[in-house]
């Protein structure tokens, strides 16, 4: 591997000229900025990332900390936030929670000692006093999906409660009026927020949601299942089980399986969050899905703004409700040639 002495021999100039050329020092001839970099490109040159942080405090790293790698739509978001930081000249160091908050505060601790330039979180819930402190110190910080209230950074998230309102109205159509919530952990804001939008929407169709009907899950797949169960105990279950988040709603659909139940014959099934795989389930999942791919692009965006002395802004996209067939609606009939 070429060193930025092997550089400077090509050249025919010192190292010192070959060190302000790659940190675009403006006391540079021409002819001779000419001649290191064609030496750079004809050796294959790379700087050492870590000693030029050292001489200009940035590493060109974020570091993106999400709730759980084992859920597809964080697993969407990081590679989504991966591609557009390599887009913009910043690698991503990830780290997994896993629903955790005291993992997370290892990452987010370990993240800050490695001298990343931002923080991208997904934060497992909301009492970090590091994340606090964290922000407090302007450390350059960026939210994404779920958020932690009075910490006075961006938040980039999606906006549920009209894609909730429309799955609420679109099961009242379909003649549903049991309508139960396996809700995500009350320490985090989505699962808050979901619960409270959830009760929203059926208030404005006449129907309430007894304390029986709301479920409490941890935002994994052994949680909706456990919820689903207890459901399936009741003297009068519900006909309707809206997951909120993907993994509890596979688990609920176990759940189901399990004691030879059908979907949506025997109950019915919604979530929050859709993944690829809802498509390929007997029936597929009715869901409401969030722009992931986006949201993860516009928080790498928001996060180099604070990075490089920009005001970075929060941003809020639409979720959206995907109607397929876990509720009991009718299959789209195939329109079939006439010729």
């Amino acid at each position: 591997m070429a060193s930025i002495k092997d550089v400077a021999a090509e050249a025919g100039v010192s190292v010192a000229t070959v060190s302000r050329v790659l940190n675009d020092h403006p006391s540079v001839s021409a002819d001779a900025r000419t001649r290191v970099l064609a030496a750079v490109e004809t050796l294959g040159y790379r700087p050492n990332a870590v000693a030029r942080s050292l001489r200009t405090d940035q590493t060109r790293t974020l570091g993106l900390v999400i709730s759980d790698v084992l859920n597809p739509y964080f697993t969407e978001l990081a590679r989504s936030v991966e591609e557009e930081a390599r887009a913009l000249g910043y690698s991503v160091i990830i780290g997994n929670a896993d629903e955790r908050p005291d993992l997370q505060d290892h990452h987010v601790r370990t993240l800050l000692d490695r001298r990343i330039d931002g923080l991208l979180v997904s934060p497992t819930d909301g009492g970090s006093p590091l994340m606090l402190d964290a922000a407090r110190a302007g450390t350059p910080m960026v939210f994404v999906d779920r958020w932690i209230p009075g910490v006075d950074v961006p938040v980039v998230r999606a906006e549920g409660r009209a894609a909730v309102r429309d799955l609420v109205a679109h099961l009242h159509r379909l003649g549903h009026r049991r309508l139960a919530i396996i809700a995500g952990p009350a320490a985090t804001t989505t699962g808050q927020e979901r619960v409270e939008a959830f009760r929203e929407a059926l208030g404005a169709h006449g129907l309430e949601l007894p304390d029986a009907y709301i479920g409490q899950g941890d935002f994994q797949a052994e949680s909706g299942r456990r919820v689903t169960e207890g459901f399936l105990d009741l003297a009068e279950p519900p006909e309707v089980v809206f997951a909120a988040d993907n993994l509890m709603a596979l688990g609920a659909l176990d759940a189901v399986r399990a004691r030879g139940l059908r979907i949506p014959g025997d109950l019915a099934l919604a979530a929050f969050d859709d993944i690829r795989w809802f498509v390929h389930t007997d029936p597929p999942i009715t869901a409401i899905a969030q722009p992931t791919g986006e949201l993860g692009r516009a928080a790498v965006r928001a996060l180099v703004d604070r990075i490089e002395g920009r005001p970075g802004e929060s941003v809020t996209l639409p979720a959206r409700l995907v109607v397929r067939r876990s509720c009991g609606e009718h299959p789209t009939p195939v329109q079939r040639s006439t010729t």
